[in-house]
């Protein structure tokens, strides 16, 4: 999914626009077991209930593309008869009104999810009537091709409010409050089926985690038979690995400058685009290749990938660059440089150690303080 899908179902999580039919919950202690279930039309929450429950939703479907939000392919073995996206299937067909498929759902949850504390499983089936839209992007309302059924699963930790004191009306006085348990934001959450290219996509799941680099990678694995993409730390760690083995002693500072500006070129050429830009194996190769790495450097370029990355991984442009500050360290220094400026930077051996040149044409401040030259 990319970000005009996920926006086009975020804007259906309010008032006056609400496709939620549906909304089921349990509440689960930190020793996995069931305190209480909720199971109930949407619309017939009360107003300021329905309010904080679509600020939950949404933030399922909230988040960078790629790091937070993950749209993650079912493999086609997991498709096959008795799998879980056969029960995922059904669960949305029954509309959430059959307690035996959802009292599995919960337990799969509980069984499949490791998390130490209390949370709140929140369930809810939609139905969106996709409007037709005309040639300048308008929404035909009159003009509905496809029906979007879909459930939206949010998994928040329930924590015990912080001690303090408050103010009581009632007594007109300052006292000690009363500490609750407060339903927080989730910790993660799907959406399925995903919604692509403005319909219903079967073979996709698009997951939440609200931490990218503790994406609850085991429990996507485990609950659905997907395997969602490394997380953005591991990503940026398989790049740098391939670039350094591939380009062994060729890897020079003028090389690695080079492959951040091409990386950066190809991210703004991009950027009006509304999926986020994706490297296969053979685009990283030609990333290497346009920044200066000879044909010897890459000819081991293939087996180095697969042994570090993965044979099939891609990765995401976003995760193994910064477009915004190049970083230089030493044991000693650390440099952060404006990628515009990165070229100002040389290596010397200077009296016969190597050295970085920096230029100083300009003002240069210590702790703040403007120093002579």
């Amino acid at each position: 999914m990319n970000r005009k899908d996920i926006a086009e179902i975020k804007k259906q999580l309010k008032e006056d626009r609400c496709c939620l039919t549906r909304i089921c919950g349990c509440y689960v202690d930190a020793e996995k077991q069931r305190k209480t279930e909720l199971s109930q039309s949407f619309l017939s929450l009360p107003q300021e209930e329905m309010f904080k429950y679509f600020d939950i939703f949404k933030k399922t479907l909230s988040g960078t593309i790629g790091r937070n939000l993950i749209t993650a392919a079912f493999p086609l073995e997991a498709e096959a008869e008795g799998s879980t996206h056969e029960f995922l299937r059904l669960l949305v067909k029954s509309r959430l009104e059959d307690p035996d498929l959802l009292d599995r759902f919960y337990q799969m949850i509980i069984e499949k999810f490791d998390f130490a504390e209390n949370y709140y499983i929140i369930l809810v089936h939609g139905v969106y009537d996709i409007p037709g839209k005309s040639s300048d992007g308008l929404e035909m309302f009159d003009a509905s091709e496809e029906v979007y059924e879909h459930i939206i699963c949010s998994i928040c930790p329930v924590n015990l409010s912080k001690a303090g004191l408050c103010y009581n009306a009632d007594t007109n006085r300052i006292e000690d409050r009363i500490r609750d348990w407060i339903v927080d934001m989730p910790e993660t959450g799907f959406l399925f089926p995903a919604f692509t290219d403005r319909g219903t996509n079967l073979h996709e799941i698009l997951y939440y985690a609200k931490k990218a680099e503790q994406n609850h990678a085991e429990f996507v694995y485990d609950m659905f038979g997907c395997t969602p993409p490394l997380p953005p730390a591991a990503q940026k760690d398989s790049f740098n690995a391939v670039v350094e083995e591939t380009l062994g002693e060729e890897c020079t500072y003028e090389t690695v400058v080079n492959i951040h500006e091409k990386l950066s070129e190809i991210i703004e050429s991009m950027k009006e685009e509304p999926d986020p830009v994706v490297l296969t194996k053979s685009e990283v190769r030609r990333v290497l290749e346009e920044s200066g790495a000879d044909e010897e450097s890459l000819a081991g370029f293939d087996e180095t990938y697969d042994n570090t990355a993965g044979e099939n991984t891609s990765l995401m442009a976003a995760n193994i660059t910064n477009t915004k500050t190049m970083e230089i360290v030493s044991s000693e220094i650390r440099i952060r440089v404006s990628p515009e400026q990165a070229q100002l930077i040389e290596t010397r051996i200077v009296d016969g150690r190597k050295c970085l040149v920096i230029p100083l044409d300009q003002e240069v401040t210590v702790n703040g303080i403007a120093v002579r030259v």
